[in-house]
């Protein structure tokens, strides 16, 4: 099974860059859009984009600019325009999320857009072994990229994601509660064995990422991604950039002290958002109160929804303290929009009301206006966040991935 060689983009300025990443995530968009919205010159970005087109990592196609109804256009004078855009088959990426019960991989092109998708149960949360399945899983990834019947780009890199605290610069997972793994080299570990660049991330850091280049926060100036399932997790995008924290960690909401304080988190400390907001929570506070220990998170939310009180109670304790968890957020940071994603939506109706009225209620003046989003995700998704994380350091020129 070959491995493809890393294919350089011809990047040779900071404005090459700034280019290439407004044709990415804003294409397919005109010479005359891209010098509006950088403040670069026509004849900088022309220069820019020759290279590139060149190598046949973007193309300019032709299209008639639309006339309105009083015959104005927006970027011509009636004449076409030839808009840019990249060409998604001009590389490929492999994106994988771990969990301690399950492995999912993706290859996606240049734009993110998935290809394949593979999953791997997991039985032995360990390091060594779930590294060995990766590298398994990465293999049967790449084989899919060999198919003559639609061929692919290079492949230019593999993303992992995995929760907990990730030191994204040298590859290093320094502190996983739900795999139970500290101070593990995944990148340098992976990479040894596939001869490929590997860029590990925190999983919802990952997602946000995703957004931030193909999602929801293209246009946005600032927002927040709050995940809820067995964990729940928070990405920030402030001030153009998604938020990584001096030390690697940011946007810890699971991990703000604002439930009981007798209650135990995965993490070690006490009184966390997860130990009552995260669906693992939930589900035991439900067959705490019921007295049905055998039950299943599926059977507590049915449970809910026909009305016992003992579930709703449960669900609406979660969403009083994720309403509050949002507030305490959105007052310290900002954000236009919080976008409510992950597993834990399937029964977001549940709470919605409790959460929704307690972040309404601690939320300080105009923060209250920041809008709330509900947006599913699958695991699947998760993947192609850690794919976008390695197109986003191939763009910028960023280690392990080189020009």
């Amino acid at each position: 099974m070959p491995l493809r060689p890393n294919r350089p983009l011809p990047l040779a300025t900071p404005a090459g860059v700034e280019v290439l990443t407004r044709i990415l995530t804003q294409g397919p968009i005109p010479r005359v859009e891209i010098a509006r919205r950088t403040g670069l010159s026509q004849a900088a970005v022309t220069k820019a984009v020759a290279p590139l087109i060149e190598a046949g990592f973007v193309t300019d196609q032709p299209v008639a600019v639309p006339v309105d109804d009083v015959g104005r256009v927006e970027l011509g004078i009636g004449r076409p325009v030839s808009p840019l855009t990249v060409v998604p088959d001009s590389i490929s990426v492999i994106g994988l999320k771990v969990t301690p019960t399950d492995l999912i991989g993706v290859t996606t092109d240049f734009r993110a857009g998935i290809r394949a998708v593979r999953h791997q149960q997991v039985t032995d949360t360990s390091a060594e072994s779930v590294i060995k399945r990766l590298a398994e899983l990465a293999k049967e990834l790449i084989e899919t990229l060999d198919d003559p019947a639609d061929p692919a780009g290079p492949l230019i890199g593999i993303g992992v994601a995995v929760s907990g605290d990730v030191d994204a610069l040298h590859g290093v997972v320094r502190d996983s509660p739900f795999m139970g793994w500290r101070d593990v080299p995944l990148a340098a570990l992976l990479s040894e064995q596939l001869k490929v660049p590997v860029v590990v991330s925190n999983d919802v850091r990952a997602l946000t990422v995703a957004e931030h280049w193909f999602g929801v926060g293209v246009d946005a100036d600032s927002f927040a991604v709050v995940t809820i399932g067995s964990g729940v997790g928070c990405g920030l995008y402030i001030n153009g950039e998604v938020v990584s924290g001096a030390h690697g960690v940011s946007g810890e909401l699971g991990h703000l002290p604002l439930a009981p304080g007798e209650l135990v988190c995965t993490c070690g400390r006490r009184g966390c958002v997860e130990t009552v907001a995260s669906s693992d929570a939930i589900l035991a506070r439900v067959r705490e109160t019921t007295g049905q220990p055998d039950l299943d998170l599926s059977g507590a939310i049915e449970l809910a929804h026909d009305g016992d009180e003992h579930a709703r109670e449960a669900f609406d304790r979660a969403g009083e303290v994720i309403g509050s968890a949002l507030a305490a957020m959105v007052n310290l940071v900002g954000p236009e929009l919080v976008v409510i994603a992950g597993e834990g939506v399937a029964d977001y109706d549940l709470y919605d009301q409790r959460m929704r009225q307690a972040f309404a209620d601690h939320a300080f003046g105009a923060a209250g206006d920041c809008r709330l989003m509900l947006r599913s995700h699958t695991f699947d998704d998760w993947a192609r966040g850690a794919a976008a994380t390695v197109i986003r350091s191939y763009v910028r020129g960023e280690p392990p991935l080189t020009r």
